[in-house]
């Protein structure tokens, strides 16, 4: 039987997150995307014409490398969100990740509010997002619930510690993914949800059978000063900004073999997309800065901005002469500031990424 009180509790934790991740993403904030700069040749520039946003993956192929990253579901407000998130993928044929449907196998009454992710969305890629503690029984039933094209996996042990009713046992997640890798039947895509990824988590991850991680770092929701926000005991936000950002989980990851890379967290116009991409990403996700233009501006503009969106990365590619998304990985890329201190204390070789073109 279910417990009404814990069903109240996820229901205001699912709006309570919505609404702080949306004041988050009020003011703009620095970033370690600043510190990447590209080198302008201005005869190596191509023809818009010939540039493919389609990106390869191991586990897919999606015709942009853009895609609207795990949100919200489980109420009727966020069941409204939903609804338009799900609009606005279909009109711009983006991928997009539900939030995490943990509550779907507490609450039925809470399936519509994600379903609607796949009604609005028949022909899209849609992928069901569970946290690292469910069995590979519960990921299936998130997935089929969803007609998820793949799974999202998140791990978020600062979100967690911090969250007054979060989990406080981390010991069994490894052991946890690789079963639900082997049993779910779908490309399982491993998360973080904003504190970021090292090397040997990405490679530990790779040996469980993952082949696609999301770095997602520090820059854009903080779910660690979400939580801290939602404490009546003062809370812990000396946490916030916990983390690597997703610039320096590319950075520190990207020369594992056998893994795709996916970039989140603080990405803010197409340039930053173009950044992540030249640093390894096969995709980019946005989460709470398009969140905050729907709540703001409606459905219409967040259509709008993805359309830009594409478009300017398409003409920024042109602009480096990168016919296609694996192009950018040959381009000259500047890292200054603190991501050129990290890649010095990480032992990256931060000067072979301005030389990667030859010209």
């Amino acid at each position: 039987m279910t417990d009404p009180g814990a069903a109240a509790q996820d229901a205001r934790r699912k709006d309570d997150h919505v609404r702080l991740a949306s004041e988050q993403h009020a003011e703009p904030r620095a970033h370690d995307l600043d510190h990447v700069r590209f080198l302008n040749h201005p005869l190596a520039a191509g023809d818009r014409s010939q540039v493919s946003l389609r990106t390869r993956a191991q586990a897919f192929t999606w015709d942009v490398p853009l895609y609207i990253n795990g949100m919200t579901g489980g109420t009727a407000h966020t069941e409204t969100i939903n609804r338009a998130l799900a609009l606005a993928a279909r009109e711009t044929g983006v991928p997009i990740a539900s939030g995490s449907t943990g509550i779907l196998h507490r609450e039925p009454a809470a399936i519509p509010s994600f379903r609607v992710l796949r009604d609005l969305n028949p022909d899209g890629f849609v992928l069901a997002n569970v946290n690292a503690n469910l069995t590979p029984a519960q990921a299936r039933r998130s997935v089929e619930i969803l007609e998820a094209d793949g799974l999202q996996v998140h791990i978020n042990p600062a979100q967690e510690i911090v969250m007054p009713e979060g989990d406080r046992d981390f010991t069994r997640w490894a052991e946890n993914i690789a079963a639900i890798v082997d049993g779910v039947g779908v490309p399982v895509v491993v998360k973080e949800v904003g504190a970021g990824m090292t090397r040997g988590t990405v490679e530990r991850l790779r040996d469980l059978g993952v082949t696609t991680v999301d770095v997602s770092g520090r820059g854009g929701t903080d779910f660690t000063a979400i939580e801290s926000a939602r404490r009546d005991d003062g809370g812990m936000d000396y946490l916030a900004g916990w983390g690597q950002s997703a610039v320096e989980g590319l950075l520190d990851a990207s020369p594992v073999e056998g893994v795709d890379l996916l970039a989140s967290g603080g990405i803010r116009h197409p340039l930053d997309v173009v950044r992540a991409l030249a640093l390894g990403a096969t995709a980019v996700g946005v989460a709470g800065g398009f969140l905050r233009l729907l709540l703001t501006e409606g459905e219409a503009a967040l259509v709008a901005r993805i359309h830009a969106w594409l478009t300017q990365v398409g003409d920024i590619m042109t602009l480096l002469g990168a016919t296609t998304v694996a192009d950018l990985r040959h381009v000259d890329v500047l890292l200054t500031g603190p991501v050129r201190e990290f890649c010095d204390l990480r032992g990256i070789d931060a000067a072979a990424y301005a030389r990667r073109s030859g010209l």
